[in-house]
């Protein structure tokens, strides 16, 4: 997260992004372990590999677009990628989720500021920026 004078931004950080595929890559290894067992498959060790290969490549193929992205709160407007918009006002839920922040518009409408080092601050400084 950087502030400036009229101007809060939420950066993406490569250590959070890491830590999230890591958790992924785990549950992919025991999802296609777990899949290769009720199959009756002999080789079930062959679900960690693909598992782990699986997001291994996901993980290198989209870092550079995901830690690309940012998120800025300026003049009561939240704005973000693929020119998204939400005005302050507008936000009626804000909530941290693991290393993303969430927020739901009054219509409905969810975005995640993703792979945030500090959620709770991310969190904090959009509620003292609606406040």
């Amino acid at each position: 997260m950087q502030q400036g004078t009229d101007e809060i931004s939420f950066t993406p950080d490569r250590s959070a992004y890491i830590r999230a595929h890591a958790w992924m890559a785990a549950f992919a290894m025991a999802a296609g372990m777990g899949l290769l067992w009720a199959a009756g498959n002999p080789h079930i060790w062959t679900g960690a590999i693909g598992g782990l290969a699986a997001i291994a490549l996901r993980g290198w193929y989209l870092a550079s677009e995901e830690m690309a992205v940012v998120w800025r709160i300026a003049d009561g407007v939240l704005t973000g990628p693929a020119e998204r918009r939400v005005p302050l006002g507008e936000i009626e839920t804000a909530r941290s989720m693991g290393s993303y922040v969430q927020i739901i518009t009054r219509g409905g409408d969810k975005h995640l500021i993703k792979y945030q080092a500090n959620p709770a601050a991310t969190l904090s400084a959009i509620e003292r920026a609606r406040a």
